[in-house]
């Protein structure tokens, strides 16, 4: 990925961001997430009175796009409201673990578009994935 790639999918994660539902906390996230013919994924966080049904904007972009019939994908950016860059919590980390390699890149931005990039095996090294089943699928 060059600079003017990762820039687009910074700002694009920065206008989902707007879209976010968080009447609780006040903390909106956008997430694009780039698939493997080069669509884009948005997604924001979605939250819940009763907290546990919430969404994150990770989750939101990776459900949108395997509910359209993607299930590879090639990077995803991720920006919120903090002065830091925003990485995906665990769950998220997980769930991406399920359709992408380790070796994609992940882009951590703040709201003012600084980033961090990363990829998904340094964020969750050792992952539990579909090739840890004994019998397979």
């Amino acid at each position: 990925m060059n600079i003017s790639e990762i820039k687009q999918l910074v700002d694009e994660a920065l206008k989902a961001r707007e879209r976010a539902y968080c009447p609780y906390s006040g903390f909106r996230v956008g997430a694009c997430l780039v698939s493997k013919n080069g669509a884009h994924y948005l997604g924001c966080n979605i939250e819940n009175a009763a907290y546990s049904p919430s969404n994150c904007a990770e989750r939101t972009a990776v459900f949108k796009a395997v509910s359209e019939g993607e299930a590879e994908f090639t990077a995803i950016a991720i920006a919120s409201d903090s002065e830091n860059a925003t990485y995906p919590c665990g769950v998220c980390r997980q769930v991406l673990a399920e359709f992408c390699g380790k070796d994609m890149p992940v882009i951590c931005a703040n709201r003012n578009g600084e980033y961090t990039l990363t990829t998904l095996g340094a964020l969750l090294p050792e992952a539990f994935t579909k090739e840890d089943f004994i019998n397979g699928i």
